[in-house]
């Protein structure tokens, strides 16, 4: 009814996990501009689960607020191909492109980001079109850790032959 989505945003602050994930996921199936209000509020749930759910049903509908968590959800390794496929597909003009592919970048560029991470955050750069992601597919392709260099060379291959 007209109450669901606040209702359902009042089940996003429950204390039991398993009725945050429930509340979230039914959020996301749900029109309108009230339930992504609450989705976006979500995105600084401090549960992961309630923020990545957020994360990708408002990238979904095109809003690029979403961006920091669907890189925190590649780097966690959490609904990364969905995440990766969000990415992509907000990138639809030059400026969103852009940014997406520096913080992407700068997320590869910390020290604490563990390789595994790096690996599919590399991947996710495949994705975003733009020349800020091709120059930093190159930078990759000599990455010290070789499966970040590898994947990096073959984006960079499949660019060149589109």
């Amino acid at each position: 009814g007209d109450g669901a989505p606040a209702l359902l945003a009042e089940g996003i602050g429950s204390p039991v996990a398993a009725v945050r994930e429930r509340a979230v996921r039914s959020l996301a199936v749900l029109p309108g501009g009230e339930a992504a209000g609450h989705l976006r509020e979500a995105l600084a749930h401090p549960d992961p689960v309630v923020r990545g759910h957020a994360a990708l049903a408002i990238g979904a509908r095109g809003d690029t607020d979403a961006v920091p968590a669907l890189v925190d959800l590649l780097e966690e390794g959490r609904n990364d191909t969905d995440a990766a496929d969000t990415l992509s597909v907000l990138a639809s003009d030059t400026a969103t492109a852009d940014r997406i592919a520096h913080r992407l970048v700068e997320r590869l560029a910390r020290s604490t980001t563990r390789a595994p991470a790096r690996g599919r955050l590399t991947q996710a750069l495949g994705g975003i079109p733009g020349t800020r992601a091709s120059q930093a597919l190159a930078e990759l392709s000599h990455d010290a850790e070789r499966a970040v260099a590898l994947t990096a060379t073959y984006l960079l291959h499949l660019r060149d032959a589109r």
